[in-house]
């Protein structure tokens, strides 16, 4: 997939105000329409001036795509960094909303279902009061946050305090980037995808009505142990030749404490060893899979060198290579 530059389709410079954003597009816009070019190329042309204008002219769309950094260019092979977008808080409703037309790149970074309405695509709801005064009321927008948690936080529950990015426009019609922290708990149990519900964070409220709320959508972080899938855990498990071959008991740690595991006898490298209950706790526990890696020691000394030896000659008849494309 190729990196697509945004500001280059639409020949504006990074810094570009949103106002300078829309007079480019207009222009582009207009000379590119197919019902007044009819060139070849002119109607991918046109498209592609309206994505760029889709990400630019949103300022939460905007925020998150400058975060990708300004290293790339256009053409290079592209694929987007594990969580690039964790941490920016946006309005609206959740994605649900599919859309055609986009390219594999804008797909990647924001989902079709994110190409209308800002990176939400919904609103709150809205009243006008019957008095004499006709005072506007309105609920808060929804807002929502990706956010990466260590997968430990998920056996055990934590309250943590999360940082999130705001985009705003300023003065000149220029995005910039608020902090904004908050004490967030984190419910055990809690797998990838759900959302934490924060009442009242979202977008302020007008009128009599309240502001609407916060959700934050889990991620983890990258974990140096276990691969996450769902609510089951996956754990590489060393093991010795001997070990595999004769079985053994080994001991083996899980997120909640170590246990002692049961290697049968006749394992092969890749077999996957199930521990019921052991993976994510929720409401319906997941389970934990030791998959085994058998590790051969170094023939670094002269016993080590002799242990082989008697092995191989052990072994006689054993060739690793019998079925591996007629190599005898």
């Amino acid at each position: 997939m190729e990196y697509k530059d945004y500001y280059k389709t639409l020949g504006v410079e990074r810094d570009a105000t949103q106002d300078d954003i829309k007079r480019a597009y207009r222009k582009l816009a207009r000379k590119y329409h197919p019902d007044v070019n009819k060139d070849a190329g002119a109607e991918a042309k046109f498209k592609e001036v309206g994505e760029a204008n889709d990400v630019l002219s949103d300022p939460e769309k905007r925020a998150a795509y400058d975060q990708l950094g300004k290293d790339w260019k256009a053409g290079q092979e592209f694929r987007p960094p594990p969580g690039w977008d964790a941490g920016f808080e946006y309005a609206g409703a959740a994605p649900g909303q599919d859309d055609a037309g986009v390219s594999d790149f804008f797909e990647s970074l924001f989902g079709r279902a994110r190409r209308a309405g800002g990176m939400g695509g919904g609103s709150g709801g809205a009243r006008q009061s019957q008095g004499a005064t006709h005072e506007f009321h309105a609920r808060g927008e929804d807002h929502h946050a990706k956010v990466l948690i260590d997968l430990r936080d998920s056996f055990s529950g934590a309250s943590r305090q999360i940082s999130l990015r705001v985009p705003e426009l300023d003065a000149e019609g220029h995005v910039r980037l608020r902090d904004r922290t908050l004490n967030v708990q984190i419910p055990k149990g809690v797998v990838e995808g759900q959302h934490i519900r924060l009442k009242g964070q979202g977008g302020p409220g007008h009128g009599r009505l309240p502001a609407g709320d916060l959700y934050l959508e889990v991620q983890f972080k990258p974990d140096p142990l276990y691969r996450v899938d769902g609510k089951n855990l996956y754990v590489e498990l060393p093991v010795a030749p001997w070990e595999a071959a004769l079985g053994a008991s080994v001991k083996m740690p899980t997120p909640s404490s170590d246990i002692m595991l049961k290697v049968p006898a006749g394992s092969a490298p890749g077999r996957e060893l199930r521990i019921k209950g052991r993976g994510i706790p929720a409401s319906d526990p997941g389970d934990l899979y030791a998959v085994l890696k058998i590790v051969l020691p170094a023939a670094g000394d002269a016993g080590g060198k002799a242990a082989y030896e008697a092995f191989a000659k052990s072994f006689t008849d054993f060739n690793p290579r019998a079925k591996f494309g007629g190599v005898s």
